[in-house]
């Protein structure tokens, strides 16, 4: 039985109303900056629990003007988590700007309590990664980055709808930035993102930094990027956006039941479920003995079980230049040696999980 990783070819199976919605905004040639764009971003901001919600063109570009218009410059320190997708740290280089780690604990997003001794007096934005569909703790970050007065942009890309005691990732800090990509919770066609607030004045900016620094077409109040969400994706994502809370659901219903029979197996180690975390499961991520033997085994049977990530984002060889060395970040470096991502979306069958669950069990007898 194939137990595949993509779920793309489910998600858009049934879908001729978007095929007829797309028909018609091609008529209309409302292609930049449209109407359908801010309709979804209306949406969107009532989804997260937000004033506002600025698309633009990535999760990379959201977090990167996000830090910008915080106030972030070239040679300013940015803290975030040691392991990541390499997006989160080249959106803090691209701005000229020194990422700093910060080790991570079992729930595989930042320790919170190693964050204040890597505040220095350059230290320019905390960037907490809400990693696999967990949340990084906003409740012990947020007093620390108050005390010291740093703001706080979340990278939410992995978690739209995870929240903490009912406070919804994006929601705690200054702005929230999401990711569209084909293979988020909540996707699109190609590459997209948003940025949350409820600050009036950055939302203000982020619609100025995503389109030029364009006031109108010919006043430039400030040099910004070309980093409009294209209105052609809002409309897949108007499309889409009402299932938000069904796609979640659906993850962690399966996520529940991987839980409740891997524990059993000896060789599997559950991570950390805090109480009051909701955890929408981007990736399903265990501990596994012997890991390397079972992600050959599964792939075997079938299964497109992954690695997320081999190596820690702080031991790139593109990040040498920091002076990082192996060791500095002990948990996130034993992640690498054992954690395993199995699927978990909300389009598989019961048939698949117990596939996974049976393969994993006869590895370990």
């Amino acid at each position: 039985m194939k137990v595949r990783y993509s779920y793309l070819p489910q998600q858009f199976e049934e879908a001729e109303d978007l095929w007829k919605n797309l028909k018609a905004f091609v008529k209309t040639g409302d292609f930049t900056l449209g109407e359908p764009l801010k309709e979804f971003e209306k949406k969107f901001a009532q989804l997260i629990g937000t004033r506002y919600a600025i698309g633009v063109n990535s999760g990379t570009d959201a977090i990167k003007l996000a830090l910008r218009a915080k106030g972030v410059v070239p040679g300013d320190e940015v803290i975030t988590t040691a392991n990541t997708f390499i997006a989160t740290v080249g959106a803090i280089a691209e701005l000229g700007a020194i990422p700093v780690f910060v080790d991570c604990d079992d729930t595989f997003c930042m320790n919170t309590d190693f964050l204040e001794e890597a505040i220095t007096e350059k230290t320019g934005a905390i960037l907490p990664v809400h990693f696999t569909g967990y949340m990084t703790d906003m409740r012990k970050l947020m007093p620390i980055a108050e005390r010291h007065n740093i703001p706080v942009v979340e990278d939410a890309c992995q978690s739209i709808l995870g929240s903490i005691e009912g406070k919804n990732a994006g929601t705690w800090g200054n702005a929230g930035a999401f990711s569209l990509h084909p293979l988020k919770n909540l996707n699109v066609w190609s590459d997209g993102g948003l940025i949350v607030t409820d600050e009036p004045e950055l939302a203000n900016e982020l619609s100025l930094l995503r389109n030029h620094g364009l006031v109108d077409r010919d006043t430039v109040s400030i040099l910004g990027y070309n980093s409009r969400l294209d209105t052609f994706q809002a409309v897949v994502g108007n499309w889409l956006i009402p299932e938000t809370h069904n796609i979640a659901n659906k993850r962690i219903e399966n996520a529940s039941y991987l839980d409740e029979n891997l524990s059993k197996i000896k060789g599997i180690t559950i991570p950390p479920r805090p109480n009051g975390f909701k955890i929408v499961y981007h990736l399903y991520i265990v501990f596994a003995e012997d890991r390397d033997k079972l992600l050959e085994n599964c792939i075997k049977e079938g299964i497109e079980a992954k690695i997320h990530y081999p190596l820690p984002i702080y031991r790139q060889k593109a990040l040498s230049y920091l002076g990082y060395k192996e060791g500095d970040f002990p948990v996130s470096d034993a992640h690498t040696e054992k954690i395993i991502t199995f699927p978990c979306d909300q389009h598989l069958e019961k048939k698949h999980l117990d596939h996974i669950i049976e393969t994993v069990k006869i590895f370990y007898k």
